[in-house]
């Protein structure tokens, strides 16, 4: 099974102590991988050097092109989508100019049109509340909003960061079945960032548990969330 992302030797901080220490991880075309552990474990850094957000050494192959001496916009063009914690929604605009910003690479415009509406039948929530200004959404709709923008862009690989954070069960279970469906539809790859480990695990394919910058288990997700030291250890539940 091909890598659709492949990262060797990482390693990425803030300042001189790095919070990521020569992190290798491969992830095959169409999988959910979930990244766990606890504050500064070093999940957010991950998401963060592979967008090209910040100074790293080591590499980040995308579908077999090394692509870490862009910066993060070309990226985007080659296929990264990265959705940061804080859903990352522009407040000014409505839901329809966010979507529509999602597609700005895109040359077909009838296309964008396709997939702006099919992200409207995917969230109804936002099909009723496209002329509403970002800052006029809840937050499960600005989340929504988030993945649906990045989803329009047709990533090959797609960076979630936190996204249940702060929202009710029912909005984390749309977002976490949203993900399992994309990848299975379209084999779309995910790097899943997450502190609720056992909604990520039940959807994610493999789980990996960073502790200290560095990877502590990476293997089935199944049996990580079976493993009970380990949940106990690492994971909070």
């Amino acid at each position: 099974m091909s890598a659709a992302l492949d990262i060797r030797s990482v390693t990425a901080g803030y300042g001189a102590e790095p919070v990521l220490h020569d992190l290798d991880l491969s992830i095959p075309d169409g999988q959910v991988v979930t990244l766990l552990g606890a504050n500064g474990a070093g999940k957010t850094t991950l998401l963060r050097a592979v967008s090209g957000l910040m100074p790293t050494t080591g590499s980040v192959h995308l579908r077999g092109r090394d692509i870490s001496r862009l910066d993060p916009e070309q990226r985007v063009r080659q296929g990264l989508a990265h959705v940061p914690e804080g859903r990352g929604v522009i407040t000014e605009l409505t839901v329809d100019e966010n979507l529509r910003l999602g597609g700005l690479w895109r040359h077909d415009r009838t296309t964008l049109r396709q997939h702006i509406d099919a992200e409207y039948e995917r969230f109804e929530p936002l099909a009723r509340r496209r002329h509403a200004l970002g800052h006029q959404l809840s937050g499960g709709e600005r989340q929504m909003l988030a993945l649906a923008r990045a989803l329009v862009a047709t990533p090959d690989v797609l960076l979630l960061d936190e996204p249940s954070l702060g929202l009710a069960p029912q909005v984390v279970h749309t977002i976490m079945q949203t993900l399992r469906q994309e990848c299975d539809r379209t084999g779309l790859t995910v790097l899943l960032a997450e502190q609720n480990a056992a909604s990520a695990l039940s959807v994610a394919d493999r789980g990996v548990v960073l502790h200290l910058g560095r990877i502590r288990t990476d293997g089935p997700a199944a049996h990580i969330a079976q493993d009970d030291a380990l949940r106990h250890a690492y994971l909070g539940y």
